[in-house]
């Protein structure tokens, strides 16, 4: 069993690097102690290289994405539901983009490879609600919405954000056809 005051140094590191990365993607591990308030020791047990800790980072920013679904489901419509965590979604992309250059192309890969099965199930849920209430046409198929949602994260961020209408039209196309 893990130490509460372990887990909470974890936890620390974790958003210092992940604050650390969006800022900074050269960001030096021993900024990310400094942020996180711990020592260089801490945190080298806890994460033994620069890659370790950004693929932490990244893996604990799709846990907290893919364990949203059921709390937005619970609050929105299932359409409304899909909207907001595909904004989430699209956001988590952007500053991935920013831990991604921290990383070499393995570590892409395995970043990817690791969060593809998550976010594909966390996309059915959603999906699946949407068509139980027949909102969402039955053959919408998440990989699918998932390779539509790379072009969202790429798009023209800030004042002028093309993402939520650029979504707007990926959902108008899953309604049911008349």
């Amino acid at each position: 069993m893990v130490r509460s005051d372990a887990r909470e140094n974890r936890a620390r590191i974790l958003v210092a690097a992940r604050e650390a990365f969006t800022e900074n993607s050269g960001a030096s591990m021993n900024q990310v102690a400094q942020r996180a308030g711990v020592g260089a020791g801490t945190l080298y047990r806890n994460f033994p290289t620069r890659e370790a800790l950004v693929l932490a980072v990244y893996q604990d920013e799709v846990a907290r994405l893919t364990g949203s679904v059921s709390d937005l489901l619970a609050e929105l419509p299932p359409l409304e539901a899909l909207r907001c965590w595909t904004l989430e979604l699209v956001e988590a992309m952007r500053q991935k983009h920013g831990l991604g250059d921290a990383l070499g192309a393995g570590a892409h890969q395995a970043m990817a490879d690791q969060s593809r099965g998550p976010v594909i199930a966390a996309l059915t849920r959603l999906l699946d609600a949407g068509k139980a209430d027949g909102v969402i046409r039955e053959d919408a198929d998440p990989g699918d919405f998932l390779q539509f949602t790379g072009a969202l994260w790429r798009a023209e961020s800030g004042p002028g954000d093309r993402a939520p209408r650029m979504l707007a039209l990926i959902l108008d196309g899953l309604r049911p056809r008349a």
